[in-house]
Parts: C-alpha cells; sequence; structure tokens
C-alpha cells in the first residue's frame, strides 16, 4: 500500500468539510483483500449460536457473504484485465460521526429499557460490516477512488432506529441497506455547481421498503411497530432526544429545520385537541418515534436546504407531511407509523425549488437571515439553540411534551368517551382489551361490558369475562354469569393492587414498583377517585 498524498484539512466548518484526509494506492491483491476481509468478517457471524439457532437468518448471512463475493470476484477480475489501479481516501468526516455517536446513545439508552435492542446488537453490527463491503465494491465499480470514513454507520444506525426485518427475513435488511448505498450513488444532481446524492440514503431506502410493505400487507414481518411504541419506555425521553440532538445542529445549522417541524406539529396537535378534545396522535401532540425523527431522520445537510428560510420552510413541509400521512393511514385501516418516513425523500426532491422560493422578493421580507447579520457561523447556530431551548421549555411546561401527558390515563379516556369524544370510546375500548391481555382482571371486566353493550358481542363477551374471573377479578365472574344468562346488568369495579402496575403504565414501560402506598398515590394523581381514599389508608393516615 503506497501513501500517495496526506493532508490535514482545516477550513470552515461545513456538512461536508472533511476533519482529515490521506489518499492509498493499493495493490492489485490488497484490493481484492479489502472487501474480502469484510465479507468473512459478515460470515463469521454465522458462527455464533444465535445466528445458527435461525436457519433463514443463517441463510441470510450466507447469501449476503456470497453475492458480494461473487461481486468482489468479477470487480477483481474485470480490473485485471484493464489494467486498473484502485486508491482509498481516508476521511472523517464530523457529520457522520456525530450522528453515529448521537444514534449509539439513543440505542443504548433504549436498550435499556427495551431489551430486544441489546439481544438484536450483533445484527446491526452485521449489517456495518455489510454496509462497509457493499460500498466498497458499489464505489470501485463505477471509479478507481473510495472514500473511506464513518460513511455507513449513521447510514445503518438510522434505519434501525425505525425499522428492522425479523429474523426469519433478515436477508431484507441487507437489501435496504443496499437500496440506501445505491440509492446515494447512482441518483445525483448538480447542486451548487457539485454532483452530490439527491436522497439521503437511509430515508430512501425506508421509504421504498415501507411502500413495499403498506402495499403487500406484510408490515408484521417487521418490528416497526414495536419501535415506535417502546422508544417511549425510557423515561423523560423527549428531553434526552432533544439533547441528543444538539451538538449536530450546533456545527451544522440545522436547529431550524428541527424547531419549524416539531412547532408546525405541535400547533397542529394543540388546535386539534382544543376542537375535540383528544388528541390527534392518540395519546401525545407529538409521538416519540415522531420527534425522533425530527431530529435524526431528516435533518441531514447534505439532503436539504441550504438557506435559513429554506430550511424553516423544509421543516414546516415535514411536519405538514407527517400530519398528512397520519391521517391517511388512519383512514386507509394502514400501520400510521410509517407517517414520519414516507415525507423525506418526496422533500430531498424538493430542495433547490425550496431554496429558490426562499430567496425569491416575494419571501425576501420575511427571511431570518436578514436578522442578527453580525451572528455569523456558530454563534447564529447557538442563538437558534437557544430559542429551540426556549420553545422546547414552554411545551415541556405545558405538557405538551414529556411523560406526564394526560393521553397516558385511562381516566382522561374515559370522561372523553363519556362527553363522546371522537373515536374516544374506540381508543379506551383498545386500551382495555391491551391490557386485558396484559393480565389485568379490571381491564378485562370493563372490556367485556363493552364488547356485550356496545359491540353486542355476547360470545366475544362471555370469553373476556371469564378471564377476568380467572384473573382474580369478582366482577368479571358475576358480569360473565350474567352475560351467559343474557339478564341483569353488569356491574364495574375499582381496580385492585394487581391492576395498577398495568393500567397505569400508559404508553410507559412496565412498572416494577409494587408498594401499595406508591401505587395508590400514583393512580390517585392520574385521577383514580377511589385510589385516592385507599392511599390514604394505605399510608395509616
Amino acid at each position: 500500500m503506497t501513501v500517495i498524498s496526506s493532508e490535514v484539512s482545516i477550513g470552515p466548518t461545513t456538512a461536508t468539510a472533511p476533519s482529515a484526509l490521506r489518499s492509498f494506492r493499493l495493490s492489485p491483491a490488497q484490493t481484492f483483500a479489502l472487501p474480502f476481509l469484510f465479507t468473512a468478517g459478515l460470515l463469521a457471524f454465522t458462527l455464533l449460536e444465535r445466528g445458527r439457532g435461525n436457519q433463514r437468518l443463517w441463510w441470510s448471512f450466507v447469501g449476503a457473504a456470497a453475492a458480494l463475493l461473487v461481486w468482489n470476484a468479477i470487480l477483481f477480475a474485470s480490473a485485471q484485465r484493464a489494467h486498473r489501479t484502485f486508491a482509498i481516501e481516508v476521511s472523517l468526516r464530523a457529520q457522520h460521526y456525530l450522528q453515529a455517536c448521537a444514534h449509539t446513545s439513543i440505542f443504548l439508552y433504549w436498550g435499556w429499557y427495551w431489551r430486544p435492542v441489546y439481544a438484536s446488537y450483533y445484527l446491526v453490527i452485521a449489517q456495518v460490516v455489510f454496509a462497509y463491503a457493499f460500498d466498497i465494491l458499489l464505489s470501485w465499480s463505477r471509479r478507481d477512488t473510495y472514500t473511506l470514513g464513518f460513511g455507513p454507520f449513521p447510514v445503518v444506525f438510522s434505519m434501525n432506529l425505525f425499522l428492522w426485518f425479523r429474523p426469519d427475513w433478515f436477508y431484507l435488511q441487507f437489501l435496504m441497506i443496499a437500496l440506501g448505498f445505491a440509492a446515494k450513488e447512482l441518483i445525483r444532481w448538480d447542486k451548487s455547481g457539485r454532483r452530490v446524492h439527491i436522497f439521503n440514503p437511509s430515508s430512501f431506502a425506508l421509504m421504498a421498503f415501507s411502500i413495499g410493505l403498506l402495499l403487500t400487507g406484510t408490515t408484521d414481518i417487521t418490528w416497526g411497530k414495536d419501535i415506535a411504541v417502546t422508544q417511549f419506555y425510557p423515561p423523560h425521553m423527549y428531553l434526552f432526544l432533544f439533547l441528543v440532538g444538539l451538538p449536530g445542529q450546533y456545527l451544522f445549522g440545522v436547529t431550524t429545520m428541527t424547531m419549524s417541524a416539531v412547532t408546525t406539529t405541535y400547533l397542529w396537535s394543540a388546535a386539534y385537541f382544543a376542537a375535540t378534545g383528544v388528541y390527534f396522535f392518540g395519546d401525545s401532540y407529538i409521538p416519540i418515534a415522531v420527534f425522533l425523527g425530527m431530529h435524526l431522520l431528516f435533518t441531514d445537510p447534505s439532503t436539504s436546504p441550504r438557506s435559513e428560510l429554506g430550511r424553516i420552510i423544509f421543516g414546516v413541509l415535514y411536519g405538514a407531511g407527517v400530519i398528512a400521512l397520519y391521517e391517511a393511514l388512519g383512514r386507509a385501516g394502514l400501520p400510521p407509523f410509517y407517517d414520519k418516513l414516507l415525507p423525506v425523500p418526496i422533500l430531498n426532491v424538493a430542495i433547490q425549488s425550496i431554496d429558490l422560493a426562499a430567496r425569491s422578493k416575494l419571501f425576501r421580507r420575511i427571511d431570518p437571515a436578514n436578522l442578527g447579520r453580525s451572528l455569523v457561523g456558530r454563534r447564529r447556530n447557538l442563538a437558534y439553540i437557544c430559542a429551540w431551548a426556549m420553545v422546547f421549555a414552554a411545551m415541556s411546561a405545558t405538557h405538551g411534551l414529556g411523560d406526564d401527558q394526560p393521553g397516558q390515563r385511562i381516566p382522561f379516556w374515559q370522561q372523553a368517551c363519556a362527553k363522546n369524544r371522537s373515536y374516544a370510546c374506540k381508543y379506551l375500548t383498545n386500551l382495555q382489551a391491551n391490557y386485558c391481555a396484559e393480565g389485568s382482571g379490571w381491564a378485562c371486566n370493563e372490556f367485556g361490558i363493552q364488547e356485550a353493550t356496545r359491540a353486542k358481542d355476547r360470545q366475544g363477551a362471555v370469553i373476556t369475562l371469564e378471564r377476568g374471573c380467572v384473573l382474580g377479578f369478582p366482577a368479571a365472574c358475576g358480569n360473565a354469569r350474567q352475560a351467559i344468562a343474557g339478564t341483569g346488568k353488569f356491574k364495574s369495579a375499582s381496580p385492585t393492587l394487581d391492576d395498577y402496575p398495568i393500567i397505569l403504565r400508559g404508553s410507559k414501560g412496565p412498572i416494577t414498583e409494587r408498594s401499595p402506598a406508591k401505587l395508590y398515590a400514583r393512580a390517585c394523581r392520574e385521577g383514580w377517585v377511589d385510589a385516592c381514599q385507599h392511599g390514604v389508608a394505605a399510608s395509616g393516615k
């Protein structure tokens, strides 16, 4: 291996400026060996006990490695015939390793409260190894130089923060990564005098596969829904994501995108709540997975507008797109968690038009670039971060963001249902059904009553009420007999201490606290009136 140049680049902080650059010319043997080493690393995962334990997962590793080996051999042979020589440029870009660090911190925090994340770490590493091999071969198939850095990490990590295929279908995860890198390499345009990629590679692949899953009705072969739900399990997750996003916002000036996207969505949700008394997104103003997307999915500085006003418009359009897609997917009976994944590539295509509009006479007067012209570079980025921090604090203080949102509480939905609020009774019934499945006798009793009275499903009500009886909830036993006989009135009853750890969790992770005094106190705070009386008794007052 021959070093043909070596330099350290020290220049203005931009989205694309490398922190270091070294170039190496490779011998033919080294050219073949580099992607081969990554491919061999991928094959090593077949030796793991987890890999051997699932035959379809094992074949996913073998198939991906075999495809890379064949590609490598063909490339090596053609290069030998053409007398081609190859080189590597080492370029360490801040936008890549900072994003990778942000993603890693999220995986670590999220995984502590949802252990399947930790259990799947080896699959994420396997994807990174595959991504390097694929990226090298794709680059050398088109030109003689490959830029080696941290680029594959944020692409792979970003995909895994939003969509995993289950082990039996894991070969599709490799195909999704391949599509992302192919889009980055092959789909390009001229931007500011340079030939650059149009799409954020992870977002493009996520959109394409999301459309495929929606069209085929095969969402269940992924962990997509589980990911969207469990990312809210850790405490103070909104604050955590806010803090994780700050370094990138400071260095790359993407605060205006995040702030405008969050603000647009929040204002819409607040207006919807004021008009209907319930939440547009179910139990929150902004779902945590959407909030994550607004920080680390659509904010790639390389595929976003360059002007300040353009980035604000970009964020507003993303927020509006999420709102529209959530409504459209819900009306079509499709999983709504795809709402955050579908708009990004469409917006990527529009960035030059957005910048053009932002610089037009029509919008020139409202361009924030006209304000504080003495603030430039990172000082200006810091000013926007301060503004965003105040906006975030205001939203959190009014319970618009955070763990303590009323939509997490069953009493809120009971009151909304009693007032016949839009979709409130249906949402309440779904909560009761879910909590019944998790082992709450109280929830089974309430759900059984709903089945018997509202849905007029006597047979289903009997099954549900009998389950509540088996779980030790006396009222469910009596109601089951009434449902079988078809006479009498059904009776509700207050939850027991066995029910509270299940029904108080909302969308958060499991409650481990079993102290009667603390459970009653928490239930009282969340609006369970009977729990307040029991709490006083339990505390001995």
